[in-house]
């Protein structure tokens, strides 16, 4: 706990670590094998305001800062990245929808997604450009005062699992780049579209898929904000996210660890318990301190954006770093453990596969790097 925070904000904290701990982490094995998070779960969570508690009350939130997110999504990830990403992915397409949808849309769907009730994807790469997030194809063809739909989505989290999705397309030529696109809140029972899940190395519980847009005809009334704005939008929205999966991903981390120096005072060799060895030891101490200093950069880069000042390079920095810190420490974990380790009844196996994930998804380390040297240039050059 950091004794630092607002008694508000730590109490909110312990909500969620002891949720986390009593409720989710139970079941974090059995989700990879049924592949799906479990709705009643996802109802609980939001009845406890652990779902995107930044949004204002009158939208179903509490209002709080936008740290409140990190602290829950790190909590949850402690016992489930995949729940956590859940809580993230809430947040993201909540802020979202509550700056960019009209007020009628907004109070449809953002009650319902912070009590739990629905679930939102969101639907930005496409197969032919993933890191070049501007370069959409599938196409939005305004005819009155409806749109159809037509293309194909992929590696889109959470599709098959959804009640609604919001989704980014083309509303402009594709010379106008990210100033073309536009942004759309779809049910996913719209007809027209369909799904089809991949097989992945980790993070079965979330899982990814394709969404296939089949002429999906959509009232204007669903575009969020302008025509043409749904880029800027979401690009502005994953300043505040890669700091989230920064955090949960060492939540994850941070579990294999404890369970780690656990086992090093537990298990003996050579007449005495394998914490009295340096070599067992001294590769936990130097993990325990990366977590820590990632675990700080993301927590400051939420207090830049609750400050309301520049946070882009920040967060670039926790979405590199998080996701891979997070795989080296629960690898070390894992070989810690030795030959038990490498046991599929143990955690550690599935947490790596599940973390080393977000290492590609929502931005690569290279992506992260390239907004991190152009922040850093640009400032030198004003």
């Amino acid at each position: 706990m950091d004794p630092t925070l607002p008694d508000e904000l730590r109490s909110i904290q312990e909500t969620a670590r002891r949720f986390a701990i009593e409720k989710i982490a139970p079941g974090y094995m059995t989700r990879e094998a049924e592949g799906r998070i479990d709705r009643a779960l996802i109802r609980e969570i939001g009845a406890l305001g652990l779902i995107a508690p930044e949004i204002p009350e009158s939208l179903g939130g509490l209002g709080l800062p936008s740290l409140t997110s990190g602290l829950i999504a790190e909590a949850i990830g402690y016992a489930d990245p995949n729940v956590a990403y859940l809580q993230i992915l809430g947040s993201l397409n909540a802020k979202i929808i509550a700056s960019h949808a009209a007020p009628d849309l907004a109070r449809q769907w953002l009650p319902r997604l912070v009590s739990g009730e629905v679930v939102v994807s969101l639907g930005l790469t496409e197969p032919r450009g993933g890191s070049d997030a501007a370069n959409l194809v599938l196409s939005a063809r305004r005819d009155g005062d409806r749109y159809i739909l037509k293309g194909e989505k992929s590696s889109i989290s959470m599709a098959d699992q959804a009640d609604a999705i919001v989704l980014f397309a083309r509303s402009g030529p594709v010379e106008a780049r990210g100033r073309g696109v536009s942004a759309f809140l779809i049910p996913m029972s719209t007809p027209g579209i369909t799904t089809q899940r991949y097989r992945d190395l980790g993070s079965h519980a979330v899982g990814r898929c394709s969404i296939f847009f089949d002429d999906v005809v959509v009232p204007a009334a669903w575009r969020l904000a302008e025509e043409g704005q749904g880029f800027v939008q979401v690009m502005q929205g994953f300043d505040f996210s890669r700091a989230l999966i920064g955090l949960q991903v060492l939540g994850a981390a941070q579990a294999s660890l404890d369970e780690s120096w656990a086992y090093t005072q537990q298990r003996e060799a050579f007449g005495a318990p394998l914490a009295r060895n340096q070599g067992v030891t001294f590769p936990l101490a130097e993990a325990e301190t990366m977590v820590s200093a990632a675990r700080q950069l993301c927590y400051h880069t939420l207090r830049l954006k609750d400050a309301g000042l520049p946070h882009t390079a920040e967060a670039a920095m926790c979405k590199w770093l998080g996701p891979k810190t997070a795989v080296d420490v629960i690898h070390q974990c894992l070989l810690t453990h030795g030959h038990y380790g490498w046991s599929l009844d143990l955690p550690h196996q599935q947490r790596l596969r599940d973390v080393m994930g977000l290492e590609i998804g929502d931005g690569t380390a290279q992506i992260m790097k390239m907004i991190i040297s152009r922040e850093r240039l640009g400032n030198r050059r004003g």
